[in-house]
């Protein structure tokens, strides 16, 4: 892992900096480039202007780590709420939510009760929901209820993470389900006796993977690539291309305000793609840990705000 990827991720991970940066000024106008505000009215503006573009989203409300049973269900009304509103906005979006904003911390039967509320909700107005991957800790538990939830329920699907070794046995294990996956590199700090430390290891182990999903994509897999490396989008179009896919088969998806040229090319030669777009006030880490993904994008940031 490179020292710059490690110190970000340092910054994302301490307490005393995640409350004390946000307030000044230059931080939270470097974080506007990748989030279009903290109310969810932001997000759907935003949802709206890249519906003209034929671009879809994922909306989240930025969180984590939540350590109250009211909390998590306030959590879960909250989605409840965007959900009806999709419905109402006439917008193609879904939602992705951590398993800790649900209680996944303190009581796994009270997450399982919240997510299930969710997705049902969601399957009764014909949406979806996204399950997050947290750390590498989290891992074993997030998958064991997503498969709980997935039985009986199509419309549930998770995220799994590319830096990890055990990530091909997960997809082994979960390829019978007929799995919703949208296949991310990882933005958590792990060491290297279970992580890739070397990008380029990440990144040969991305397109395997991805190899793997695009093969099932026609048996009732839903793969959604989730990078923003022009190579292996590129990688991915050619072996999708070499399996006689059609470019509606499996759908990109990308964050808000990264590689806006990149997502409006994939449009515009035919493929799907899906923007997530971030709100709410608990951004700071998941700001750094954007920023940890690619550190180019912090002299990307410090351009911008000279």
């Amino acid at each position: 892992m490179g020292l710059a990827r490690s110190a970000l991720l340092w910054v994302s991970e301490n307490r005393k900096l995640r409350q004390s940066l946000p307030r000044y000024k230059f931080i939270r106008r470097a974080v506007s480039r990748f989030m279009p505000g903290e109310q969810p009215e932001d997000a759907f503006r935003a949802a709206a202007e890249l519906s003209t573009r034929s671009i879809n989203t994922i909306l989240t409300h930025l969180g984590e780590n939540i350590a109250d049973e009211n909390e998590a269900r306030s959590v879960e009304e909250h989605y409840k709420g965007i959900l009806d509103q999709v419905k109402k906005s006439n917008l193609d979006s879904y939602i992705s939510v951590k398993l800790t904003q649900l209680g996944l911390d303190f009581n796994q039967e009270l997450c399982h009760q919240n997510l299930l509320a969710l997705v049902e909700q969601a399957q009764s107005l014909n949406n979806m929901i996204w399950i997050d991957m947290e750390q590498s800790s989290y891992v074993d538990r997030t998958l064991a209820l997503y498969k709980r939830v997935r039985k009986d329920h199509p419309n549930v699907g998770v995220c799994l993470q590319a830096y990890l070794y055990r990530t091909k046995k997960d997809l082994d294990d979960l390829l019978p389900l007929s799995p919703a996956i949208r296949l991310v590199k990882g933005a958590y700090a792990e060491p290297a006796s279970i992580a890739y430390p070397k990008k380029t290891d990440v990144d040969a182990n991305y397109f395997a993977l991805a190899r793997v999903l695009l093969g099932k994509a026609q048996h009732g897999v839903k793969v959604g690539i989730a990078t923003h490396d022009r190579s292996l989008i590129q990688s991915v179009c050619r072996e999708a291309e070499t399996l006689g896919l059609s470019r509606k088969d499996y759908e990109f998806q990308l964050l808000y305000g990264i590689q806006t040229d990149e997502q409006f090319r994939l449009v515009a030669d035919g493929y799907l793609v899906r923007v997530l777009i971030s709100y709410g006030t608990y951004w700071f880490p998941w700001y750094v840990r954007r920023l940890a993904e690619r550190p180019a994008n912090v002299w990307f940031v410090l351009r911008n705000l000279v």
